[in-house]
Order: structure tokens, then sequence, then C-alpha cells
């Protein structure tokens, strides 16, 4: 995935950077009391606005009927919105991060059928009004341990799993069809930071999973979770966050599948005790 690629290559390089420089902070920021502001904390709570542009493609079959593959910018009209997000980070100790994320996501549109769509088993003909709506709500539930963790910065790796319930409807005046994917997704990744000033600090996150090949032919997925922020911090207890994420979700389970790619500028405030 291009995603996948690019958060790779940044990583790469965020890393190699870190590796080379010396561990002795008076290089970088001089005194022992030149530390990073906003790393000493033991609770974080970022509360967000994300506005991301949605790509998204369903398809569900019934009935041995093979439905159509829908997408739901083009075809039913669903456009850019924005919503809210939710992080908390719970460090015990200095390497040691528990991260509890969520993101419910609502998009909703109405417009009129432009070409013969099948979705359930049902066919939406040309001129019929129709009423979209896609739930995705998004849990994150992590660990996270910094492998080497040096006065400029951080690296680290994450386990988490993300609960994801994805809903998709069409609602008309004959009735209303609707398809739902849900379950509970192991994923790994990495986690770096740099501080190329004592009140900024630049991350880069990635996070994925794909189902292996071979376990179920009815069953495949993939997950990748994209994250590239900076955070200026005030103080130590508050801050502002600016970045781009994205998430790229592909599925089959049994007769529905689906592509659904969100990715966009976020701003968020940050509070730490």
């Amino acid at each position: 995935m291009v995603h996948t690629h690019r958060a790779t290559i940044t990583a790469s390089c965020l890393v190699t950077l870190l590796t080379l420089a010396s561990p002795a902070s008076a290089q970088f920021f001089g005194q022992a009391s030149d530390l990073p502001i906003g790393e000493d904390y033991h609770v974080e709570v970022l509360g967000g606005l994300w506005s991301p542009t949605p790509k998204i493609q369903l398809s569900s079959d019934e009935f041995g009927i093979a439905g159509t593959s829908i997408d739901f910018a083009s075809d039913l009209g669903i456009g850019q919105q924005r919503f809210g997000e939710l992080r908390l980070r719970l460090r015990p100790g200095r390497k040691h991060r528990f991260r509890i994320d969520y993101v419910p996501i609502r998009y909703s549109a109405q417009s009129v059928v432009e070409r013969r769509l099948v979705f359930r088993g049902i066919a939406f003909d040309v001129g019929v009004p129709v009423t979209s709506a896609i739930t995705w709500n998004t849990w994150r539930l992590g660990y996270e341990y910094d492998i080497v963790h040096r006065s400029r910065g951080y690296f680290g790796i994450i386990l988490e799993a993300k609960y994801t319930d994805v809903e998709a409807s069409l609602d008309t005046e004959l009735g209303r069809e609707f398809a739902r994917a849900r379950g509970p997704i192991p994923a790994i990744g990495g986690v770096l930071r740099i501080y190329p000033l004592r009140a900024l600090g630049i991350t880069a996150e990635i996070t994925g999973f794909r189902v292996p090949e071979g376990i179920d032919e009815n069953v495949r997925g993939e997950y990748v979770d994209l994250d590239l922020y900076g955070t200026l911090n005030f103080t130590e207890q508050l801050g502002a966050q600016i970045g781009y994420r994205s998430l790229d979700l592909s599925y089959l389970v049994d007769q529905d599948s689906g592509n659904l790619e969100l990715g966009g500028i976020y701003f968020a405030a940050l509070f730490r005790f």
C-alpha cells in the first residue's frame, strides 16, 4: 500500500537520525534541565477534530445475487465530514505506555441513483431517491514499550487490539437494507519521536495487521493505521497537536466485502497530569 510504503521510509529515516545521535543530552539540549517539555507525566488526554477524505467501496451479496461494488462518494454523494477523536495515555514508567483511542465515524447523504445498484440482493434502479449512511466505530487498546529512549527522542513497539464495527445502509421508500462487519483485529507496529526543539516533538506511528492467506477462503482482511504529527508543548501540562492520519481497511467476510480509506489533517489539544 502507498501509505505503508511512505510510512516505512519516514520511520527508517527518523530511526537513523535517532540512532546516530549521541546519548548525551548535552550535545542536543545543553544541560540536563533542558529535557523536552511535556515528557514528565503519568496521564495524557487528547481531544481532537479530524477531517478525512473518504474513499469507500462496499459490496454485499444475498440470495445468490452478486452485489454491485458501490462507491459511496461518487454513487451516493458521501463527502468530507469532521469527527471528534479521544486518546488516553497511561504512563506507569518512563518506557511504558498503555494506549486507549476512540474514533466514532459517521457519514450520511441523500441522493438519486444514477446507475443500477444491487445491495443485499435488492436492486436500486436509476432515479430512485436513497438515503445512505456509514457508521464506523474504532477502538484501539494497546501497549507501547520504548526500546530506545534518549533525551532527544525515543523509538518503541506497539502491540494492540483494534475493535472495528462498520455498518453501511441504504434507505428508500421501500425499506432499509444494511450490511455490517465487526470484530477485534490484532495489530503490531512502531512509534518514533524526535525533539528538534525542547517544546516541539515530531512523531511517526504505524500499526497494522493482515489476515494470513489460507486460513479461510471466506475471510480476508488488512488494516493499516498511519499517524504523522507534530506536538507543541506550552507547559508540562498543556500542548497542541497537528497531524495527518490515515486509516486503510479492506475486508471480505462471507458475502460482504469492502475497501475503506480515510485520510486527512487533524487538530488536537493535550492535557497531562
